[in-house]
């Protein structure tokens, strides 16, 4: 069975960095798109970030030059490294395996009609 757990949220104030992980199994990572989505209050579904290999596919414009993802194959980990945190970047985010590169927006998540998702963390910047 697919499983992807992340960790790494928290609360920090404003310019502050937290890192998300999330570990995968069931599947084979390698060949698998990878994403981070987010969800903040009020808002639709966002992806925030993905990675193809060791190639970055997406950042939103909102997170560029913020905000790193990186994966570790030998680990079946992604990563999402979170610098100069803002208020606007509170939200529970989410891992996600298998994703639909070009699906920039859902509704809701996690939607598994979109890839295979994890339980989500909350990330919240105060300011």
């Amino acid at each position: 069975a697919v499983q992807v757990v992340e960790s790494g949220g928290g609360s920090v104030q404003t310019d502050g960095s937290l890192a998300l992980s999330c570990t995968a199994s069931g599947f084979r990572f390698d060949e698998t798109d990878m994403g981070w989505y987010r969800q903040g209050p009020g808002n639709e579904c966002e992806l925030v970030s993905s990675i193809r290999s060791d190639v970055f596919l997406y950042y939103a414009d909102s997170v560029k030059g913020r905000f790193t993802i990186s994966r570790d194959s030998a680990k079946n980990s992604v990563y999402l490294q979170m610098n100069r945190l803002k208020p606007e970047d509170t939200a529970v985010y989410y891992c996600a395996a298998d994703i639909l590169p070009n699906v920039r927006f859902i509704r809701s998540c996690p939607d598994r009609a979109y890839g295979n998702w994890g339980q989500g963390t909350q990330v919240t910047v105060s300011s």
